[in-house]
Formats: C-alpha cells, sequence, structure tokens
C-alpha cells in the first residue's frame, strides 16, 4: 500500500477540473412564473435517489438568481436534453435571462411546469425538499410523471447530452 500525503485544503479550480472527469447529464429545470419562463441548466441533476417515494436531485448555486423564482412554482418540469440541443443549452444557460427562451416555444403544464420540446425525456416535479450544502441548495424533487420519446413511438434519442472536461458532448447509450 502507497501513502500519499493530501493537502490541508482542496482550492475549487482544482475541484473544477477533478470534477470534469465525471461525465453528467444535461438537463434544464423550469417553470412558467407570472407568465414569464424561466429555466436553469444543471450538470449536476441525480437520477434515482429514491423509488418510493420517487426523487431526482438537482444542486444549485446559492447565487443563482433563477432558483428563488423557479423554487416558488408549484410544478417544475425537468427536460432531459440530448445532443441535438446543445446550442438550445448554451443559451438557455446564458447570463442574459431575458433572451434564453428567445425563439423557443416550451410547453407549459396547467400548474406551470415547462418542458422543452424535442428533448428525449422529461419529468415533471415538485419541490419535495431542500437542503443547504455549501455554496449549493440540494433541492430533492418529487416525479409526479414522466414521458420519453420512446412513450410518444417517436424514434428515441439515442445521444445524451453530457458535460465532461467542461465541454457538452454526446454519450451513446448502447
Amino acid at each position: 500500500m502507497t501513502t500519499s500525503a493530501r493537502a490541508a485544503a482542496v482550492s475549487p479550480d482544482a475541484l473544477r477540473e477533478t470534477f470534469s472527469h465525471f461525465p453528467q447529464g444535461v438537463a434544464l429545470i423550469g417553470a412558467e412564473v407570472d407568465g414569464t419562463p424561466l429555466g436553469l441548466v444543471a450538470s449536476t441533476v441525480t437520477a434515482g435517489v429514491s423509488l418510493d417515494p420517487p426523487l431526482i436531485s438537482v444542486a444549485v448555486q446559492t447565487s443563482s438568481s433563477t432558483w428563488p423564482l423557479l423554487r416558488s412554482a408549484p410544478a417544475l418540469g425537468v427536460s432531459l436534453l440530448g445532443t441535438h440541443q446543445s446550442l438550445l443549452a448554451r443559451q438557455l444557460a446564458s447570463t442574459d435571462r431575458a433572451s434564453r427562451f428567445a425563439g423557443i416555444d416550451p410547453e407549459v403544464t396547467a400548474d406551470g411546469a415547462l418542458t422543452i420540446p424535442g428533448s428525449p425525456a422529461y419529468l415533471w416535479t415538485r419541490i419535495y425538499n431542500e437542503v443547504e450544502a455549501g455554496d449549493h441548495t440540494v433541492a430533492l424533487l418529487e416525479i409526479l410523471d414522466t414521458s420519453s420519446r420512446a412513450d410518444s413511438g417517436a424514434e428515441p434519442e439515442t445521444e445524451a447530452l453530457v458535460f465532461h472536461r467542461s465541454e457538452f458532448k454526446g454519450m451513446r447509450v448502447s
């Protein structure tokens, strides 16, 4: 066994570089609030947190100005994005909130959950719980319903959009 010395504190840059080796799926968490479409792009979604009740999690930076507005919505849509939506993901992640949905016609449920048409899969959720975790809030979202392209009879999108090594990439599911 090899023993190695470790630094007393890990820098945020070192953490970002290390975490970049772990590909993560990309999703849009969205809702319509007071008639305005809102959304945030997240690569920190964890699927299958719990099956009973059905839960996913998402970690959101405490500095987010969008999350406080989204969390007030009665329901949240989660669009699991595909590689064909990589440019759209960049647009939706823009710091210019006013132009995020320019040219996009999102689907909105009666309770305000917003999803992006053409995504490979969707979840309709509501906030189950939130936990403060350092510079992030971990939100547990209860899944109320799901749908995928395969459910609708459409050709399923086999390329999931992932964030890996600080870039959007495709991940072929075999």
